[in-house]
């Protein structure tokens, strides 16, 4: 059973507020800091007291709202940004990993990321990487079954969030099993693939906790897609990493959204059994219909609203999971994929 360990925090998710700023534990804080224009509308940032300041887990967006609720958050606490020691992204998404540079320059902090997501950086945020970027998800559209109309508005629109970013290489180099240098503290870095190739969990065994970023919510499930920067089947990864943190001995669950959580286990496996449902779904479309795209199957799968209202871009992540969902039943012999613009997927026997 998942349970709120913080009722006024939830309550503030559900009511769509920001929540307070909290002492989690002795030396622990929960810093809401506001994300605009998104439904998720905070993230969470942990501070870990340190003794001569504080380390950071995420960051924020790198907007003056961002940096203004970081830096309040942190003043409650008693520090300010020039305290902190070092921040450690759980990976690169602009919501955690966006502020981590301004961080660095206003304290000289550093910034910890895990390898593979390091290796995205250039091609995600440099401007001058950016129209290869584009091409590779038009053409990954094109395969998909995207109209062209489409396609063309939704190649490029992630593009607007790269100014939420300030571009920092990682001074630290984070690895699965890495234990972190701040005294006072044994935290342990776990590789949690899926959500993005290099996404870190970060438990602490002797407060039993995990810090989960955004490989477990309590609510809802983030997106594992295929997309230009995907390892070769996602949904394999997530589904790997999901497995490899169940039996950890955390008696509470800080994720990067929503509210902190009790009962790590059971939502791990309600995760994992709505993904096996999703694929179960999928197949029975992909039969139903004998041969299919990817995004007219897209169409035809129960999402949280009506297909029809769901805004454009978000139906890009629509399409990148249900193409997740594939890939990873083509790689277990469930359905087969015809190459071609668009690739069809059929039944495999």
């Amino acid at each position: 059973m998942v349970t709120a360990t913080n009722e006024e925090q939830r309550a503030a998710w559900l009511g769509g507020r920001l929540p307070e700023v909290e002492r989690v534990r002795p030396g622990l804080w929960s810093i809401p800091v506001p994300i605009p224009i998104n439904p998720l509308r905070y993230v969470l940032v942990y501070a870990l007291e340190l003794p001569d300041g504080v380390a950071i887990v995420d960051a924020g967006w790198d907007t003056p709202e961002a940096f203004a609720g970081l830096t309040a958050g942190l003043a409650v606490a008693g520090y300010t940004i020039a305290d902190v020691r070092a921040v450690l992204v759980t990976h690169i998404h602009p919501d955690h990993y966006g502020l981590a540079g301004r961080v660095r320059e206003e304290s000289g902090a550093w910034v910890g990321l895990h390898p593979a997501d390091a290796r995205l950086i250039p091609d995600r945020y440099d401007e001058g990487f950016a129209e290869g970027l584009v091409r590779r998800e038009r053409a990954l559209l094109d395969r998909c079954g995207v109209p062209p109309a489409s396609a063309d508005e939704l190649a490029g629109a992630s593009m607007a969030v790269r100014h939420f970013v300030r571009l920092a290489e990682p001074d630290v180099l984070i690895e699965d099993g890495d234990r972190l240098d701040l005294p006072g503290w044994d935290l342990r870095a776990i590789w949690t693939p899926g959500h993005s190739p290099g996404h870190l969990c970060f438990a602490e065994p002797g407060r039993r906790l995990l810090l989960s970023g955004d490989h477990v919510l309590p609510r809802i499930t983030p997106i594992v897609a295929v997309h230009p920067q995907a390892p070769a089947n996602p949904l394999a990864d997530y589904l790997d990493s999901l497995a490899s943190i169940r039996a950890l001995e955390a008696d509470e669950v800080l994720p990067a959204h929503e509210y902190r959580f009790a009962g790590l286990a059971d939502r791990v496996d309600h995760v994992i059994a709505h993904h096996h449902e999703r694929l179960d779904e999928i197949e029975k479309t992909v039969a139903a219909a004998g041969e299919i795209a990817c995004w007219d199957l897209a169409t035809r799968l129960t999402w949280s609203r009506p297909w029809e209202t769901i805004p454009l871009f978000m139906r890009r992540a629509a399409n990148g999971e249900t193409l997740a969902h594939l890939v990873w039943l083509e790689a277990r012999g469930r359905v087969r994929r015809t190459p071609g613009t668009p690739d069809l997927w059929s039944p495999a026997t």
